[in-house]
């Protein structure tokens, strides 16, 4: 009976020995070199290591709108296989990032200056939800839906953190109404009728998201 339940524990320590190594291995694929230089390049120094994409929002006067600066794999290509990338945040008085996802990384938001609302859904339509001050950190997990609002009266600036060198973004507005997703289907769906919807897809104009 003893020997039964030992092996019985110690099957339970391997699976979930496998588990945490699963989840300490998933993101972007290793590399197998020191970093990644694209096919076209002739020479690499530093400038290739180098992005100046975020130098605009430095010194700028107070925002109009929500506004997304990326520093992603697109942006800057020396970010392949290194498994990290950047977004810049800023967000005029009562302006949102609407509900949206990234399926291959967590997102570490470290507000630097105002205030943001902001939350997440786990995958039992469970809301959490936080009001973070300048210095706060708020981690969104991966793939979840996630939004932040800035209610204050002042602008708010945030800096986001990826572990992936392509996020990806899933814009939930976007993705419903402007993929050319059938009405009926959408009316359907949200049990309403087809001229609700219509009115939707109005007033979304297409963008992307960090």
């Amino acid at each position: 009976m003893a020997i039964k339940t030992f092996s019985m524990k110690f099957f339970s320590l391997l699976v979930s020995s496998f588990a945490i190594i699963g989840m300490v291995v998933a993101g972007d694929p290793n590399i197998l070199t020191d970093f990644i230089t694209p096919p076209n390049a002739t020479t690499v120094d530093g400038s290739f290591f180098t992005f100046t994409g975020l130098r605009s929002f430095i010194g700028s006067g107070p925002p109009t709108t929500f506004k997304v600066l990326k520093a992603s794999m697109v942006e800057f290509p020396a970010l392949n296989g290194q498994s990290v990338s950047y977004a810049v945040l800023q967000f005029a008085n009562g302006t949102t990032n609407p509900p949206h996802t990234h399926p291959r990384s967590a997102e570490l938001l470290f507000l630097v200056q105002g205030s943001l609302q902001v939350g997440f859904v786990d995958t039992t339509n469970k809301l959490f939800t936080q009001t973070l001050q300048a210095g706060d950190m708020f981690v969104f997990p991966k793939g979840l839906v996630h939004f932040q609002y800035n209610v204050a009266q002042t602008s708010a600036l945030a800096i986001s953190a990826f572990g992936s060198a392509n996020a990806g973004t899933v814009s939930i507005p976007n993705t419903l109404f402007i993929t050319g997703i059938d009405d009926n289907v959408l009316a359907k769906s949200f049990k309403t009728d087809v001229s609700t919807i219509q009115a939707l897809k109005a007033g979304l104009v297409p963008m992307g998201k960090p």
